[in-house]
């Protein structure tokens, strides 16, 4: 392993830190139903009341099964990943607004007697996140990075339209609030983290080449005279 690549793996094991801790306590909770037989659904999100404002911080940490616990925590723990490695100077600012934001949007935004639980919305806010700071900075690895995302979860887009998956569940509250969070920070935190490479030349360089073409014209300038004498 060269010395270029001990640095940068100590950064990608640093930035897994934190989302392997946050996957863990959502599996943990999930183990705890399953174990003891119990539910912790009505600690969800209930749109526009005063009870359901618990569900603002408690919804992404519970899901209704094991198909929908893995569905939301494999992406979420590569996103966040890529969220801790690439901005790591705005990373949990970008990380507790997008939890805290989405959650209240949904809130706003929700249907009637519903109730919203999982990740999903967290999971859409870090992918529009993602995607518009990659086209806002125009640098390669991010640009990178978010065609890996597309290629992965590109399929996020249906979750938009549930009424295409009438046999699921889906909250598209707050889905669409998680990507309209997403695109919000993306734009105020574009100038945090990594930001576009601009090349610039050297001035004593170019001063020096203009002095050198400079020379090559007079000399060139003055064969032609000596021909013309001649």
């Amino acid at each position: 392993m060269n010395t270029t690549t001990k640095p940068e793996l100590k950064k990608l094991l640093n930035a897994m830190i934190f989302p392997a801790f946050f996957i863990a306590v959502i599996c943990i909770i999930k183990a705890s139903e399953i174990l003891f037989g119990i539910s912790f659904a009505e600690f969800g999100i209930k749109p526009l009341k005063v009870e359901g404002l618990l569900g603002i911080i408690t919804a992404p940490l519970l899901h209704s099964d094991l198909k929908h616990l893995v569905g939301n925590c494999v992406p979420l723990f590569v996103l966040m990943t890529g969220l801790f490695y690439f901005y790591r100077d705005c990373s949990m600012k970008v990380f507790i607004s997008s939890y805290l934001l989405t959650g209240i949007l949904t809130w706003l935004m929700g249907r009637g007697q519903s109730v919203h639980i999982g990740a999903s919305g967290l999971v859409y806010a870090l992918i529009l996140f993602h995607l518009v700071s990659a086209l806002l900075r125009r640098r390669r690895d991010l640009t990178a990075y978010s065609l890996v995302v597309i290629l992965l979860y590109g399929s996020f887009i249906w979750g938009f339209f549930p009424d295409f998956y009438p046999e699921r569940n889906i909250s598209r509250e707050s889905h669409l609030s998680g990507a309209i969070v997403g695109i919000i920070l993306a734009i105020i935190y574009k100038d945090s983290g990594p930001q576009r490479i601009v090349w610039e030349w050297d001035e004593d360089e170019e001063e020096e080449g203009e002095e050198n073409s400079d020379r090559e014209m007079t000399n060139e300038e003055e064969n032609e005279k000596n021909v013309t004498d001649a």
